[in-house]
């Protein structure tokens, strides 16, 4: 997210003021080199209105109970997602058993998969909780859409959702060259695939409808 220092924030401020044209305002700015990103950010902070004076939009303060609520989320997600994936993982060697597979390998499977459930029975229902408490809170107040922990922390998860969608499919195609395909990989790779392309999906989606609705409030 580009940064916007207060000097460019008191310009416009004051040449809103002035009455110049917002349009005006973005083209001096573009002029004088600063970048196109710090341009738009700057000329967001204030509502076009026909009211006199510029009239700011509300800026999100990052406080301790935003950064415990995102952090706690994200945290419930990854669990999720990680307990998903090993639950998932277990029911395929179940249901497609490798003959050399030991005594000693079912038992820590069957362990394996009561740990994921026990996991997923916690963090699951902790993890929706959560959410709803976030939408709750942005529509409430729309502001904190701005907030910098969410959107480093929505940033970060589509980071690590994309690295692990992008790893998984550069090692099934490698397998696929070594001509060594079984189905207990391929069903393990799509169920990386659909883990990690869901988060992403969904996180991505949602800061794009959000830059939607954000340039639809600036129209």
């Amino acid at each position: 997210m580009a940064n916007v220092t207060d000097e460019m924030r008191e310009f416009v401020r004051d040449a809103l003021r002035a009455g110049e044209s917002r349009e005006a305002i973005t083209k001096v700015l573009r002029n004088a080199g600063w970048p196109e990103a710090q341009v738009a950010r700057a000329m967001e902070a204030y509502v076009s209105s026909d009211f006199p004076l510029p009239v700011p939009r509300p800026r999100a303060q990052l406080s301790a109970r935003e950064a415990f609520v995102y952090l706690l989320l994200y945290t419930t997600l990854l669990i999720c997602a990680v307990q998903f994936g090993a639950l998932l993982f277990n029911l395929i060697d179940l249901n497609f058993p490798d003959t050399l597979d030991r005594a000693y390998a079912t038992q820590n499977r069957d362990s394996a998969i009561r740990f994921a459930i026990s996991s997923l029975v916690v963090a699951f229902p902790l993890f929706l909780f959560l959410s709803y408490i976030v939408a709750k809170d942005i529509k409430r107040n729309p502001a904190v859409r701005l907030s910098s922990v969410r959107k480093w922390l929505t940033y970060l998860a589509l980071f690590v959702a994309a690295t692990v969608l992008m790893g998984d499919f550069i090692f099934l195609l490698s397998k696929f060259l070594d001509g060594d395909l079984t189905t207990r990989f391929v069903l393990k790779s799509l169920t990386v695939a659909m883990i990690s392309g869901s988060i992403f999906g969904y996180y991505f989606l949602g800061l794009r409808q959000e830059e939607q609705d954000k340039a639809a409030d600036l129209c």
